[in-house]
């Protein structure tokens, strides 16, 4: 059988608007690199000043956004309920 699912690296969530944990090694990849770049740019931006420091937050917030569009699922509003847990995963 020819299984042509795309595999999203993040599903989305079962409620509400958006993405939740991982879903394959790829995206927990993403997660951790993108903490510890968080971590050692807050610790530099910090001392530059608070504007700086937000400035880089918002970046870092747009990049992870911007790679949970390209490699997760389509997002929609999701109220939960049967079937859309299951729905969440065939998305495509």
């Amino acid at each position: 059988m020819n299984d042509t699912r795309p595999e999203f690296w993040f599903y989305a969530k079962r409620y509400g608007w958006g993405w939740g944990l991982p879903a394959r090694w790829e995206g927990w990849a993403v997660l951790v690199v993108w903490l510890i770049m968080i971590g050692v740019g807050a610790a530099y931006f910090i001392q530059h000043g608070l504007t700086a420091f937000w400035i880089f937050i918002a970046v870092m917030i747009g990049v992870l956004t911007a790679i949970c569009f390209w490699k997760g699922q389509r997002p929609r509003w999701r109220w939960g309920g049967s079937g859309d847990a299951d729905d969440a995963r065939k998305d495509g």
